[in-house]
Order: C-alpha cells, then structure tokens, then sequence
C-alpha cells in the first residue's frame, strides 16, 4: 500500500490519519513509501472500524443496537 493511499483512507491527511490510528502526525510524515505489513495492517483494521462499526461493535463484544423499524 502506497503511504498516500493510507492517508487517503484514514481522512485524506496526516493529523486525520494519526487520530485515526492513535498516534502522532509526526508518525505518519515518518512512514516509508511504500509501507510495510504491519502498518499497512494497522491502517486497514482503523479503516474497518470506522467504517464497519457494527463489525467493531461484534469483535469488542459489544451489542449492536436493533435498527428503528420504520413508520409505514
């Protein structure tokens, strides 16, 4: 994975990525193009929470909320 394209997944810059991560925007400026496994591996886990959350809600043991039926 390109380190841009990381970037653009996590929020399209490097302080959105960092706070997508846990960790410092001087971190993410540090990342090497193209990103090895493990970071690559993080972004796509960040990815996959923010924009699965009832897939994070089920791997934190959390409940998922049963969606509100709607008004006919």
């Amino acid at each position: 994975m390109r380190k841009s394209e990381a970037i653009d997944l996590l929020g399209g810059s490097p302080p959105a990525a960092a706070k997508a991560l846990g960790v410092s925007a001087q971190a993410v400026n540090k990342w090497p193009d193209p990103l090895p496994r493990r970071i690559s591996d993080r972004v796509l886990g960040a990815y996959s929470r923010i924009n699965l959350p009832e897939i994070a809600q089920l791997a934190a043991g959390e409940p998922i909320p049963e969606k509100e039926k709607e008004a006919a």
